[in-house]
């Protein structure tokens, strides 16, 4: 089959590999898309590598066809599924666990089912479980044009939550509006800790889903109500912040985290349950989508890593392996 891994240079290289075949649990997918994410961007990079006994193949989320199961998965032989992987997207097959498949419904394309698990996994478990939102929580997330921030617009429509994203443009601004967003700020032009003051009328968010890191930590701070909540999951300006201590004890905020890729497959399988029952009842009845960005072969995937590494995406960028 053909793949794209990462060449060591810093590029991507389509290369010749076997088949992978499924081992117990496990199903092998004839992949017809594959999401691209910023870790697949940081892993060619040498940034971000693969955990252990993950395939060097890039890739995290895909959509296809089961052609193959092990023992204990045959029951989705022959099924439409979308799946998260911990590697191995960005190629003609892909083994996948059962666990964290969800079956592929009518009137979602495949394309439009392998733009779904990376964000939706990751927004469910740090929105809803580790941020605690709930209906009537206001929310404030950074990159609201990013796949993270048009999926978590969406959720946030679904599950009664007020929602305020950050973009880098006022076209940018003006789309995630569009997308349902009740307030953007543009953060190149306005200071998004006041901005969220006045939109808020000073009583600040519930929740703050922060990809950013380093000297935007502090400032999130400052945006929070008491009790609030604020989760990191990417840190792309450091990893290391101050904060203010006493405001923290003062307000009883809370600070916490996640990383998605490196969790054991039974805590992937239990938040696949978890949408499966509580989200994937809106995707059956056509009520959430992701929005597509832009779709390039496989042979291409060094050009969707360069629309995605320009910032200029909205929404998710996808391979789409076969038509």
């Amino acid at each position: 089959m053909q793949a794209a891994v990462a060449d060591g240079a810093g590029g991507l290289a389509i290369v010749e590999r076997p088949v992978p075949q499924p081992a117990q649990a496990e199903v092998l997918v004839k992949v017809a898309a594959a999401g691209v994410n910023r870790p697949d961007v940081l892993q060619r990079k040498g940034l971000h590598p693969p955990p252990p006994n993950a395939p060097d193949v890039l890739g995290l989320e895909i959509a296809g066809e089961v052609v193959g199961a092990g023992a204990g998965a045959e029951q989705l032989m022959r099924q439409k599924v979308c799946a998260l992987v911990a590697g191995g997207g960005y190629a003609e097959y892909c083994v996948a666990p059962a666990g964290t498949c969800l079956t592929v419904p009518k009137g979602l394309s495949l394309v439009e089912a392998a733009a779904m698990p990376e964000t939706l996994f990751t927004v469910w478990v740090n929105l809803f479980e580790r941020g605690f939102a709930a209906d009537g929580d206001v929310v404030l997330v950074h990159g609201g044009t990013s796949g993270i921030g048009t999926m978590a617009i969406a959720l946030a429509q679904l599950f009664g939550l007020k929602i305020i994203v950050t973009c880098g443009s006022d076209a940018k601004c003006a789309r995630a509006v569009e997308l349902g967003a009740d307030a953007a700020i543009n953060y190149r032009e306005q200071d998004f800790v006041e901005e969220v003051h006045r939109v808020t009328g000073r009583t600040g968010v519930n929740v703050i889903i922060d990809m950013v890191g380093g000297d935007y930590v502090p400032r999130n701070l400052a945006c929070l109500a008491e009790e609030g909540r604020h989760v990191s999951i990417a840190v792309q300006r450091g990893a290391n912040a101050e904060i203010p201590i006493f405001d923290i004890m003062r307000r009883r905020l809370t600070l916490t985290g996640s990383t998605l890729r490196p969790r054991p497959i039974e805590f992937k399988a239990m938040v696949a349950d978890e949408i499966a029952k509580t989200v994937w009842p809106y995707v059956e009845g056509g009520r959430l989508r992701p929005v597509i960005d832009m779709i390039f072969p496989l042979a291409e995937a060094a050009a969707a890593h360069e629309r995605m590494e320009s910032g200029e995406h909205v929404g998710k960028i996808v391979l789409e392996v076969r038509s």
